[in-house]
């Protein structure tokens, strides 16, 4: 259990970067690292993957020219904190991107719990995932796929890519921006100690609290108003008959007004 405040271990001198041409997943790649010892802070990016996957197990297009990369992190919190680190990872995420825009032109904003929009169009994903170590560790990856200059056909939300959108970044600019902002939120989440700042960075960011949703989670889907999230990130739905639903995972459609 983590009772020392890990801020420190977030400095930019901490994390480590690994590019490769080519992979199958990153994630992958990063939780093998994490199986054969590694400490952890690594970042590991990929001009292409062969394999890479999004929520659910879908598949995930990765041609060249857009950004793949996955963080790996070791015992970043108690297990019951984790819970939060989407958010955390979402207000980076959208900075990041942000930083790339045309400064008068189109806005990165947050789509609960943490893709990344561009007026309104999915442009990011992003896969979380965990598994404890023989060695008692616990691994944490964090996978993110941004849309710089392709986009994926045949998805179930509206698409973009930061070039669409006026931005000229390449691959390894935006990771620079991304290493940096990546640092700066998990060091202000500080292993879920941090939340309420980040919950109120996110909600600056977020796209379409107040308008009509439905949520589809694995066993149903459920119309309703996107209320707010709450103060551990679930989102706040206010069904038909005024009632307020926290939901803690499932997809989020926006009702076209």
């Amino acid at each position: 259990m983590i009772t020392a405040s890990p801020a420190g271990r977030h400095r930019l001198d901490a994390f480590r970067h690994e590019h490769l041409p080519e992979i199958g997943s990153t994630n992958t790649a990063a939780l093998e690292r994490a199986r054969s010892g590694d400490p952890g802070h690594l970042w590991i990016t990929a001009d292409r993957q062969l394999g890479g996957r999004g929520r659910r197990g879908r598949p995930w297009a990765s041609e060249p020219g857009n950004l793949y990369a996955s963080l790996l992190l070791m015992d970043v919190a108690p297990i019951e904190a984790l819970g939060s680190l989407p958010l955390a990872v979402a207000v980076a995420v959208q900075r990041a991107v942000q930083a790339v825009l045309p400064p008068d032109g189109a806005k990165a904003a947050v789509k609960w719990p943490n893709d990344i929009l561009i007026d309104g169009r999915k442009m990011c994903g992003i896969l979380i995932e965990g598994e404890k170590l023989p060695d008692g560790r616990h691994a944490v990856v964090i996978g993110i796929g941004i849309n710089i200059a392709t986009a994926p056909e045949a998805t179930l939300y509206p698409v973009t890519t930061i070039r669409e959108a006026g931005g000229t970044v390449l691959p390894d600019e935006l990771f620079t921006h991304l290493f940096m902002e990546m640092a700066a939120a998990l060091h202000l989440w500080d292993a879920g100690r941090g939340l309420e700042a980040i919950v109120a960075d996110w909600r600056a960011a977020a796209h379409g609290i107040g308008r009509p949703i439905t949520v589809n989670m694995t066993d149903r889907s459920i119309p309703g108003r996107f209320v707010d999230i709450d103060e551990t990130g679930r989102l706040m739905l206010e069904t038909d008959d005024g009632a307020v639903m926290r939901i803690a995972a499932g997809d989020v459609f926006f009702t076209p007004v």
